[in-house]
């Protein structure tokens, strides 16, 4: 009996066979958790729809995370197939790419700031407050993606650092207030991973060949590893876990200078 037997858990944000999202969802699926997918648009609907077919999955719904009213209605959507939910997955995150390279400063905008700020954390948060009906009563975890450029500067992440920080917060004052609801709300955050998302920002190459020198594993981790992690945070096994950033880095996070 895998650890998520019985459980029906909302992907939100695969949009590629290389992403942390697809991931977890293999793994949860593999843990026996039924699964329903988001795509952003109509561009992504078909390979959305051949990745949850893959997983053996017929839901699919459409939700830009821009909008309140398309989040409510993906949720109103979902409710046609199931009558709860279990888990929430969020992996969504976006800035500009001109506000990827560079320094920081010479690089934000205002309109860049905001973008990133509420389609990287305030997203989670509409998500989120919109699954909690379907959650009531289900001892439900939500998790979504954070990274070290959270708490430490790094090179080009600019205002995505900013916004993960934001996010990371956002976790421990959503745990805070779902808590009483029996829902927990976790975050991992992931080492870097040449995903679709990642290959915007300048110098990954350059920096995962860093960390797979650096790391107490001297490797970088796999988006299986990370959907293993995922699993079993959003299982009863994790039941007492809540408002915690779990790394998932080959130790990285711990290393202050390459060894």
């Amino acid at each position: 009996m895998g650890l998520l037997e019985g459980k029906r858990a909302l992907i939100v944000g695969v949009a590629s066979n290389r992403s942390i999202a697809w991931g977890i969802a293999k793994a949860m699926r593999r843990e026996g958790a039924d699964l329903a997918f988001t795509y952003q648009n109509e561009k992504l609907r078909e390979r959305v729809e051949s990745f949850a077919a893959e997983l053996d999955s017929g839901i699919t719904v459409p939700c830009d995370v821009a909008s309140d009213e398309q989040i409510q209605a993906a949720f109103d959507h979902i409710d046609d197939y199931w009558d709860s939910l279990d888990i929430l997955v969020h992996s969504i995150a976006f800035a500009p790419r001109e506000q990827l390279e560079g320094s920081y400063l010479e690089s934000v905008t205002r309109e860049g700031f905001l973008m990133a700020h509420e389609i990287s954390s305030y997203s989670f948060t509409a998500l989120g407050d919109a699954a909690r009906p379907m959650m009531k009563g289900r001892n439900g975890a939500m998790l979504t993606l954070s990274y070290i450029g959270a708490v430490r500067a790094m090179p080009n992440y600019n205002v995505m650092g900013v916004a993960k920080a934001s996010l990371e917060a956002n976790v421990r004052y959503m745990a805070a207030s779902l808590g009483p609801e029996g829902i927990r709300v976790n975050a991992i955050s992931a080492g870097p991973i040449r995903t679709l998302a990642a290959s915007g920002i300048s110098g990954l190459r350059d920096f995962l060949a860093y960390v797979e020198k650096a790391a107490p594993l001297r490797r970088n981790v796999t988006i299986d590893e990370v959907g293993n992690v995922a699993a079993f945070l959003c299982s009863d096994y994790a039941s007492a876990v809540t408002g915690e950033i779990t790394y998932v880095d080959c130790g990285y996070n711990a290393i202050g200078a390459a060894f």
